[in-house]
């Protein structure tokens, strides 16, 4: 994801009020915590203060109302987007574009219809029921997961809970790859699978 979509979803997370250390907005936002200061630093020369709260339960806190923009997309600019996802060779161009449609199926506002064709919510289900098994049967999970600015890759996790954010569910789980608590977006899980495998 590019530093300005980064600063945008940092201040969209802040706006909901909660209370985020740098390091959950580091994981979010797959970037260093160093990252996130100097967000924080771009967004004061904005104009848009964040306090900070010391001591080991702390973190960032925006305490100000800030608007911003509804992004609104139609059933024919999800159609497209595909067409040109398929086509398109070029991986740089390729982020781009898969960035547009998670921002088309993340905050897509259209009629029931719209939605109903889409056909997100079916997807968004499968992956859930499959991940809140394997918390309840404590299973890993292989999964094909998009990262912003890397594409592709494959991990293997131990989701630990599910969370909804923004109207998009997420799953907190340890992975293996990055022997880390990380939160992953159903969005951008492309496969997945579970394993016969246990974690404690």
């Amino acid at each position: 994801m590019s530093k300005v979509s980064n600063v945008i979803t940092m201040l969209e997370l802040l706006s909901t009020g909660r209370k985020y250390s740098i390091s959950e907005l580091a994981n979010i936002l797959e970037v260093s915590e160093r990252m996130i200061r100097v967000y924080k630093e771009d967004l004061e020369k904005a104009g848009i203060y964040i306090d900070t709260i010391m001591g080991p339960y702390g973190g960032y806190v925006l305490n100000q109302i800030v608007r911003l923009p509804i992004r609104k997309f139609k059933m024919k600019d999800a159609k497209l987007l595909d067409k040109y996802i398929k086509l398109e060779t070029d991986q740089e161009e390729k982020d781009k574009l898969i960035l547009l449609q998670d921002k088309i199926k993340g905050v897509y506002i259209g009629s029931k219809q719209d939605n109903k064709e889409l056909n997100l919510k079916d997807e968004t289900n499968k992956k859930y029921n499959l991940l809140t098994r394997a918390i309840k049967e404590k299973r890993k999970v292989k999964i094909l997961y998009y990262s912003y600015g890397k594409g592709e890759n494959e991990r293997v996790i131990d989701p630990a809970e599910m969370f909804l954010f923004q109207d998009g569910w997420y799953c907190a789980a340890y992975c293996e790859r990055k022997k880390d608590i990380r939160h992953f977006e159903l969005k951008r899980i492309i496969e997945y699978e579970l394993l016969d495998e246990f974690y404690e």
